[in-house]
């Protein structure tokens, strides 16, 4: 059966990241940057030879061979899993035990682990993301252009964090690093990373 891209629901109310993401910033990454990106996906899928491939099996495989069904492709994927990577009341250092334990053994604890997060936002030149990443049995953060992600690369996403401009601009202007560090302390979803960890470990 053919795949098809869908557009998820925010796992959330379009208000419920307010003051650190706004109601507005949500409307337009969602309703209008991610539904976009479903839509050329679906386009560019069609005559693709990919059509019957899962939605992680079509990004892998039209990498590097199929630019534009790549990118879409891989940009919902990147948008439905960053959104579910946020909550309400997010945030912080009160990570779950093994997350917790992971980071203190793969990446030298929270603290480090959060400044060196926050950097590979800051210095993915352009548009991209900030990924923490499970890699050879081992948690590390990842950086990458545009629509790329982990999985290209030979490991599994944890946790992201987007770093293209329309995902902060509204509420942030061009202050990239200041989005960075009030997602990583308010936004992120640690149990959502910590199930990640779980099913890929």
């Amino acid at each position: 059966m053919a795949h098809e891209f869908t557009l998820p629901d925010l796992p959330y109310a379009y208000d419920a990241l307010a003051p650190h993401m706004s109601a507005e910033t949500l409307e337009y990454h969602h309703d209008k940057h991610h539904a976009a990106y479903v839509a050329n996906a679906n386009k560019l899928l069609a005559g693709s030879g990919l059509e019957d491939k899962d939605e992680i099996a079509i990004i892998k495989e039209s990498f590097g061979s199929n630019p534009g069904l790549f990118n879409n492709a891989a940009q919902v994927f990147n948008h439905t899993f960053f959104f579910n990577g946020m909550t309400p009341g997010g945030g912080g250092s009160k990570l779950p035990a093994k997350l917790a334990a992971a980071i203190e053994s793969d990446l030298g604890g929270y603290d480090k682990f959060r400044a060196d997060f926050i950097n590979a936002g800051v210095t993915q030149f352009g548009s991209g993301w900030a990924w923490l990443a499970l890699k050879d049995s081992r948690l590390e953060i990842m950086k990458t252009p545009n629509g790329e992600n982990p999985f290209v690369h030979g490991a599994t996403p944890i946790i992201a964090c987007d770093v293209w401009e329309h995902a902060y601009y509204i509420d942030y202007r061009n202050a990239r690093p200041k989005f960075l560090e009030v997602w990583i302390d308010n936004l992120a979803n640690w149990e959502f990373a910590e199930a990640n960890l779980a099913a890929a470990s």
